[in-house]
């Protein structure tokens, strides 16, 4: 009996084994392809977001504030956590899956944070002036601003 507990121990390392070796073969790190504690995110190509998907993930107040202070840091230098935003953790998931699906961020995770970057060029390229005119610091574009 010992035997075939022995041998059924070496199939599951074998099969755990193979899918991890895999998933390295096709380019997966292990966190990536669910081995880690959470999923990679997704990104969206900028090239292929509608314009209303694009002013809808710009319309919002938070996602603003995430753009500007995005805007004002180096690539990869923000985690998710380091903005003052006064929502909590789950709506601040949120905001970023919408600013992903609207091609304006991109996130990858470094060690247990997830950090960001401003996809500014290529969302440039899309939607030309449309971040400048976001950025602009006379708040111009405001409801607000009536003068």
């Amino acid at each position: 009996m010992k035997s075939e507990h022995s041998e059924c121990m070496i199939v599951i390392e074998h099969s755990a084994r193979g899918r991890n070796d895999e998933r390295e073969e096709n380019g997966m790190p292990e966190q990536a392809a669910g081995g880690g504690h959470r999923a990679a995110p997704v990104h969206t190509d900028p090239d292929e977001v509608p314009l209303l998907t694009a002013l809808s993930a710009l319309a919002d107040p938070v996602r603003i504030q995430l753009i500007r202070e995005l805007a004002g840091s180096a690539d990869w230098t923000r985690s998710c956590g380091s903005f003052d935003v006064p929502v909590g953790k789950a709506a601040l998931s949120h905001h970023f899956s919408v600013l992903r699906g609207a091609g304006l961020v991109e996130q990858r995770d470094q060690g247990s944070k997830r950090v960001n970057r401003l996809r500014r060029g290529e969302f440039e390229a899309r939607f030309p002036g449309l971040l400048d005119l976001l950025l602009r610091s006379d708040d111009a574009g405001s409801a607000d601003n009536t003068g």
